[in-house]
């Protein structure tokens, strides 16, 4: 590779740009491309530069130098420092997102940049080394894409400016993603699941995206919020970054009407979020936009009227297991609950709707809540006997009582005397196991929303993914563009995973066998055309290997067989429909 200073003459003048002589495999021979941008002479004289060709021809002189030097250092590498190790796991990826077109798509977005190297084969290969080692840029750069098959004609400045160019865009991106996915598998928006996270950051100082709020993680560091939705089969068709120090209630409206409009969804769908997200406002909207929704309540919060139906033996309906033991036991009611809110012009106002209320009691969450309200208590007395202070009680606290006494015991505004609240604790026992779902949907009966509802883990699941699997935090980047470029990459990845897991594998094998095969799966070249497979076996693989009738189970494995892997592989037999 070498450098040299294009000086291209227009109407408007002199413009020079930095370009770089590489070698083009498909032409067999050499080419140029753009490295960097710098601008007309006459521009560049007016902002205090006298002589740019003799400055910038200074630039590439040292560019030149350096690369001299890293050849030089490139020969004198010991053969035993190169590996020949090759990441292979994350084909089926490949062939899921070869198949989908979204490439074409992106080309065109790409014709009204400047960009001289191909923004999709870099997002592909950001996502594909995401999945099988996830780290930094640089070191993604240096040392995981390079043992990815295929060409990688991009530089580390360029990945940089590509994250920040499609994080800018990333709407768009997920757009045409949805586009050719419902194409393939179409998405089922009968039912939509909504939730959201946040993301921290190792920074002291915060900025307009990046601020302090409540964190999942307890972190004390400015964060990222991100609202992700999920269709029926749980296949992600929306994600939405936000401030981390605004509330994620108004996000889930947010995405929902953004993204009904991207994916023209017009139909009705049913909102499915936990209690976090359970508020006048959303449901309102849901109804408004001629949706339905379930939600989640707390039922320590419910009027003692509610509570005292929660409470009642009567109606309950025991679902067992093929043992015959108690799963839990449900019931259900339809009636007119009141919704209490201020209008816009600040009175506070009172709505009745007709919703139906399904209540769920589950021995085993009994057996833990009540071991945690226990050992809280003894938290308490052990403090109180100890006189700790009211901040050193924490989460116990809801099981005392703070009252001002003299030393009669006498009660004043003076020094705090600690009780132990019997009543707080007697009535959090009662209500431990059990769970309250509300809905718009009447219609549905009890066993289809507890089941509707129930799916909602997998939205945790994708966040876990994104958090655990894909290492997403803590995030390094600063600019507010290039950090949504990474979690977009990341987003990627959980979609692409999740139809693999879906549709191709009929959702029969769990997120980390999955992710256990992509980074397990690698091989090492021995030959020019021929290789051997490092992989040990697992079931998974000699399962995956029938389904496939690809060889992943084989020592040796020839040219033909790993062009075959990354080009798409024969269809799977009649029951197990799709491709890897």
């Amino acid at each position: 590779m070498a450098y040299f200073l294009k000086k291209t003459k227009n109407k408007k003048g002199i413009y020079l740009q930095i370009y770089e002589s590489y070698y083009d495999p498909e032409r067999k021979g050499g080419a140029h491309r753009s490295y960097k941008p710098i601008g007309y002479v006459h521009e560049l004289q007016a902002n205090g530069i006298e002589d740019p060709i003799a400055v910038f021809g200074e630039e590439v002189q040292k560019l030149n130098q350096e690369d001299k030097k890293k050849k030089q250092a490139e020969k004198e590498r010991k053969i035993s420092e190169e590996s020949p190790e090759r990441l292979l796991g994350y084909f089926p990826l490949k062939n899921l997102n070869d198949s989908l077109g979204c490439k074409k798509y992106i080309d065109l977005m790409q014709t009204a940049t400047h960009f001289r190297f191909d923004i999709f084969d870099m997002m592909s290969d950001l996502i594909y080394a995401r999945v099988v080692h996830p780290c930094s840029k640089l070191k993604t750069y240096w040392e995981v894409i390079p043992k990815l098959f295929g060409t990688h004609a991009f530089s580390l400045d360029q990945i940089y400016s590509g994250l920040e160019y499609i994080g800018s865009e990333y709407e768009k991106v997920i757009e045409i993603f949805n586009h050719q996915v419902a194409l393939k598998y179409p998405f089922d928006t009968s039912h939509s699941y909504f939730d959201c996270t946040n993301f921290y950051f190792e920074i002291d100082k915060e900025d307009e995206f990046r601020l302090k709020g409540p964190s999942k993680e307890n972190k004390k560091e400015p964060i990222v919020g991100m609202g992700l939705l999920l269709d029926a089969n749980q296949i992600p068709i929306g994600m939405k970054l936000y401030p981390g120090n605004e509330s994620e209630k108004p996000i889930i409206r947010n995405i929902i009407d953004d993204l009904k409009q991207s994916s023209h969804i017009s139909g009705r769908t049913i909102q499915v979020a936990d209690k976090g997200l359970n508020c006048f406002n959303n449901i309102m909207h849901a109804l408004k936009s001629g949706d339905g929704y379930i939600f989640s309540k707390s039922v320590k919060n419910l009027p003692e009227t509610e509570k005292t139906w929660v409470l009642l033996e009567n109606d309950y309906v025991d679902v067992k297991n093929k043992k015959g033991e108690v799963l839990y036991r449900i019931k259900e009611c339809v009636d007119d609950f009141s919704y209490s809110y201020t209008d816009n012009a600040g009175h506070r106002k009172t709505l009745k709707l007709t919703e139906k209320r399904i209540v769920t009691f589950h021995p085993k969450l009994a057996e833990k809540q009540i071991y945690e309200i226990n050992r809280q208590v003894e938290k308490a007395k052990k403090l109180r006997a100890c006189e700790a202070k009211k901040s050193e009680y924490g989460d116990s606290s809801k099981y005392v009582t703070f009252v001002s006494t003299d030393k009669k015991g006498t009660k004043t505004t003076g020094k705090s005397k600690v009780e132990i609240n019997e009543k707080a604790i007697e009535n959090a026992k009662k209500l431990a196991g059990y769970n309250m779902l509300i809905t718009s949907e009447i219609r549905m009966t009890a066993s289809e929303i507890y089941a509707a509802y129930h799916n909602l883990w997998r939205i945790e699941e994708s966040f876990r993914i994104m958090k655990s699997q894909l290492d997403a935090r803590p995030v390094f980047m600063q600019k507010q563009e290039t950090i949504t470029g990474h979690f977009l990459i990341c987003y990627l990845a959980v979609l692409l995973t999740r139809l693999l897991q879906i549709h191709t594998l009929k959702d029969e094998y769990g997120t980390e066998e999955i992710f256990d095969f992509i980074r397990d799966f690698r091989i090492a070249k021995i030959a020019d055309r021929k290789y051997i497979n490092l992989t040990r076996s697992s079931s998974f693989i000699k399962e995956l290997s029938c389904l496939t009738g690809l060889p992943l189970t084989s020592y040796f494995l020839g040219n033909e067989y790993i062009n075959k892997m990354l080009r798409g592989c024969r269809e799977i037999d009649s029951s197990k429909q799709g491709q890897i």
